[in-house]
């Protein structure tokens, strides 16, 4: 190797390092060295690592062999004045030396520590370098991400301030700036991006920083004089820097010249000027063969070293490159050790299994809280790669069962959590062992800080549609399999039925922050894929229960698990408990529901209903609701009651009673000025909850909007839309315009027109009339728009309405329903499928083919849309379906049985949804007799 040298270096030697410094060693090839005047390191081939100090730079009194990292396989080495660190190649950084800055990074100032100790932060972190200054240290990941901690009293640390750090820190000024390189001087730093540009940060009063000044940089800046030069080498001495700039073949230098450049020039270079140093840098013949030569600089303290040399890239920690095909290709007995030692480095290191499956393309670089910077479908590639080989599939599955209990669970960095995103597809079979393994995985997921975990569920948002179904798939796999493992439990007596273990809580808990991931990014995976049907036993389990048990079942703590069926059985099962008194007769414990008797009078029915809820106790409200409407036959089992709220609804809603604001859409909202009392909103959200409670319609025209308050969830731009509509479609153009003169022409501020009894101007933000609408900020007016239109203007009646619903519907199980959920379960269906309809028919004394039944149809399909609805609410007390019914609402047609047929009328028993059809001899009757009842609503509650 061609070795061109000022300042005090002799010979360095690839066969035999004989002078290094004043260090005589024996002959022995020499993997690389890193040193100061005082202080040097030297890792040979065998991974055994000698460390060297001396009193001062003629006399190394001190020699050891750092025997704590010989197992360690070593691959880099830095040395400081006075601390030392070295990187294995499993990706695990050790320092060691003096401290008192803070320099080994291990979150104290103890003032030295002998022995290596791992750098505990940065655990996880695919290091690409590690680089040492005075009393300060510096470390660059394989994605480009830089790190600094120690000695900042120059800013050599790039953070903006002149504090000691005794933890490593991300230098978020060199964010996105593709590093590929560090070096460190005394107190100043150089880093090298991919595209060949140079900053540096620190101590400048020598001109080492390039800046053509003497001043300090607390933050990284770049040196213009170097701008479109595309650098290709940089390396810093105490207090001068060197570059290498190809295209040039010239080695440019700053900072302060002791005698290092064997050439004359004045003390303090304050640009990067070209050195004088003999390098040829053209191609040169070798055995007859041309060969590229390149410059690889080192400059350490006094002495600045210029090799010529090969490209070589440097020693870096183990990740997956063609080790794969090695596997697969020759798994034999003799090869089989090694390949498992390989297997054990990769998947036993985060940091190894951080730094695979890289994007290509420099993607990576663009690692952050939203770019993961993993290639998902290499991992998978991988995974379908291996499964095809059950032995090393096992192999890599021991290994990260063996990682997971210490995975990191305080990252400091996006690149942490890749290893959460390639672990679960490393695991995807559908054996015991891979759902165990994600049960581990789970569980290490839930040890993470809040904080952390919402940058996880923002890394899975941006996954790619399929990955990310493929991830809720998988954790719905291992929730079907625990749940029937808990069932079966039960059943043997082994278990007590309300108790989750923690691995089995861990695993519902991730699927249900996926799902909320699911539910932020516009429900890309459907419902169904995160609905578990092994729920349905246990439904059924806990029907004996009592209100206050079913409170302490956990899994209703996930009810994205359970099905829309599934979770009205299970309100309905709270409803009934909690209406459900026990008394003892004799020695026997029975239930018995109670009765909340509710006549009203049809002529005043708002205001009977009024007085009954006025003087009702709390008490009261869990009690079944019974109507009786003053003066009018019938006993309520179900359709008076429904009656009851539909009526009332529609009298609530008519534009005399002024309750609701109507707005574009034609659905029903709060006023902005409530003109109305508090009672009204109280009153009419006791009557929602009472609706809800007695699992009966109140078909209010609500927006999806009050559904998600109610649920306490934030509605969105969407939901102003299907409220005001025009407007919405204006807000949604604000968003995606992207000419700055169209906000010009609009001249709009940060203020709303409110509509009232007269046009008042409302300010979204302070001082909002003086604030221009841009394209930079109009994302935040939206957020304050829609926020206004949803929460500021109708604060008070929304919370007047809301106390009520929840003293009207003392169950809390209705909680785990869905916004849409919620609103169908309340309002009911408005379209309905009429011969589906027709299908779900059961006829007492009739036939399916009679001529009557034949005929009745006919009638039917041939009345308009609204008859139809008005038949509906003839024959049940509603104009809706019940929308847990919708697929199987049923209703029962029979023959009355009369002599004289033509003397009865059509009636229908809206309790128990019975029609009763007289034999009728024509179409032309029928049709008459139908009209006539739907028109005047013939229908009547029996026993």
């Amino acid at each position: 190797m061609l070795c061109l040298s000022w300042g005090d270096v002799r010979r360095v030697d690839s066969e035999s390092p004989e002078v290094l410094g004043h260090m005589q060693l024996k002959r022995s090839k020499v993997q690389c060295s890193n040193h100061t005047e005082t202080h040097k390191l030297i890792l040979f081939p065998d991974g055994k690592l000698s460390e060297h100090w001396a009193r001062d730079p003629a006399v190394w009194s001190t020699t050891r062999l750092v025997k704590e990292l010989e197992t360690k396989d070593i691959v880099q080495i830095a040395c400081g004045n006075h601390h030392s660190m070295a990187l294995s190649r499993g990706g695990v950084l050790f320092t060691w030396g003096k401290n008192i800055h803070g320099q080994l990074g291990l979150g104290s100032q103890t003032p030295f520590i002998s022995q290596p100790q791992v750098v505990k932060t940065l655990k996880g972190i695919s290091l690409a370098q590690i680089a040492a200054g005075g009393s300060h240290s510096v470390t660059v990941s394989l994605s480009g991400a830089v790190y600094s901690w120690g000695k900042n009293d120059f800013g050599q640390l790039g953070l903006g301030d002149t504090k000691d750090r005794d933890c490593p820190s991300y230098v978020g000024a060199l964010e996105h700036w593709k590093t590929v390189f560090i070096s460190c001087g005394a107190d100043h730093t150089a880093v090298l991006s991919k595209e060949g540009l140079v900053c540096t940060f620190g101590a400048g009063g020598a001109g080492q920083l390039g800046h053509n000044s003497t001043r300090n940089e607390l933050k990284p800046r770049v040196v213009a004089e170097l701008w479109g030069a595309r650098v290709s080498q940089v390396a810093c001495g105490r207090q001068y820097t060197l570059v290498y700039v190809p295209s040039l073949e010239k080695v440019y230098f700053f900072g302060s010249d002791e005698g290092q450049l064997g050439d004359k020039r004045k003390t303090n270079q304050l640009i990067p000027l070209p050195t004088n140093s003999p390098v040829n840098t053209g191609k040169y013949c070798q055995g007859g063969k041309k060969s590229e030569k390149v410059i690889e600089l080192t400059a350490e303290g006094k002495q600045t070293i210029v090799l010529g040399k090969k490209r070589k890239n440097l020693n870096r920690i183990a990740t997956l490159q063609d080790e794969v095909n090695v596997w697969l290709s020759d798994p034999s007995l003799q090869r089989w050790e090694t390949i498992k030692m390989n297997i054990r480095l990769i998947f036993s290191s985060e940091a190894c299994i951080n730094g695979s499956f890289l994007e290509k393309r420099d993607k990576h670089f663009k690692t952050s809280k939203e770019v993961s910077g993993v290639d998902m479908s290499q991992v998978q590639h991988f995974y379908k790669k291996i499964s095809k080989t059950p032995k090393v599939l096992r192999e890599v599955q021991k290994e990260i069962e063996k990682l997971l209990p210490s995975l990191s669970s305080s990252p400091i960095s996006p690149e942490n959590f890749r290893v959460y995103l390639i672990l679960p597809f490393l695991l995807q079979g559908e054996d015991d062992s891979s759902y165990h393994l994600l049960m581990l995985l789970a569980q290490a997921i839930m040890k993470l800080q809040p904080k952390d975990q919402q940058t996880l569920e923002c890394l899975w948002s941006n996954l790619e549609t399929p990955f990310f179904k493929q991830l809720v798939i998988l954790y719905q796999r291992v929730s079907q399999k625990i749940l029937c493992q808990f069932l079966k439990e039960i059943r043997d007596c082994q278990r007590n039925p309300f108790d989750l273990h923690p691995r089995e809580a861990a695993v519902l808990q991730i699927l249900q922050n996926l799902h909320q991931v699911n539910s932020r990014t516009g429900f890309r995976v459907q419902e169904n894929n995160f609905h578990v049907p092994q729920v349905k036993p246990f439904i059924q389990l806990y029907w004996f229960f009592s209100a206050q048990k079913m409170s302490q079942w956990q899994l209703t703590k996930y009810p994205f698990i359970f099905d829309m069926k599934d979770k009205i059985d299970i309100h309905d099962k709270e409803c009934i408990a909690l209406s459900t008194r026990r008394a003892m007769v004799g020695i026997f414990c029975i239930r018995e529901q109670e009765w909340w008797l509710f006549p009203v009078r049809r002529q005043h029915l708002l205001q009977d209903i009024w007085t009954h809820l006025n003087n009702a106790p709390t008490q009261q409200f869990k009690k079944i609701l019974k109507v009786l409407f003053v003066g009018e036959e019938g006993v309520d089992h179900g359709g008076l009651v429904q009656e009851l709220f539909s009526v009332a609804a529609r009298t609530l809603c008519h534009p005399d009673t002024g309750a609701f604001r109507r707005v574009p859409s034609g659905l029903a909202w709060f006023p902005s000025q409530a003109s109305s009392s508090k009672e009204t909103f109280f009153q009419i959200g006791t009557l929602c909850g009472m609706a809800l409670y007695n699992r009966r319609m109140a078909p209010f025209p609500f927006p999806t909007a009050l559904y998600k308050k109610l649920l306490g969830l934030a509605p969105a731009l969407e939901d102003l839309e299907e409220l005001w509509p025009a407007t919405g479609r204006n807000l949604q153009r604000i968003l995606d315009e992207e000419r700055d003169e169209i906000f010009g022409i609009l001249s709009m501020n940060f203020t709303i027109m409110e509509e009232g009894d007269s046009m008042v101007t409302v300010e979204l933000k302070k001082h909002g009339a003086n604030v221009p609408v841009t394209r930079d900020n109009r994302k935040e007016f939206v957020d304050l728009y829609v926020n206004y239109v949803f929460n500021d203007s109708i604060r008070k009646p929304f919370e007047d309405f809301m106390q009520g619903f929840l003293k009207g519907c003392p169950a809390t199980k209705w909680k785990m329903f869905l916004p849409v959920e919620l609103q169908t379960v309340l309002q009911g269906c408005t379209k309905f499928d009429w011969h589906l309809l027709e299908k779900n028919v059961n006829y007492i004394q009739y036939e399916k083919l009679d001529l009557t039944i034949r005929n009745f149809w006919t009638v039917f399909h041939k009345l308009p849309e609204k008859k139809k609805e008005k038949f509906l609410a003839f024959l049940s007390g509603s104009d809706r379906i019940p929308g847990y019914e919708q697929e199987n609402f049923t209703f029962q047609i029979a023959d009355p049985q009369v002599a004289n047929p033509d003397e009865v009328c059509l009636k229908a028993n809206t309790c128990s949804r019975i029609l009763f059809l007289p034999r009728y001899s024509t179409r032309r009757i029928l049709q008459k007799e139908l009209l006539y009842a739907i028109e005047h609503n013939k229908s009547f509650g029996l026993a």
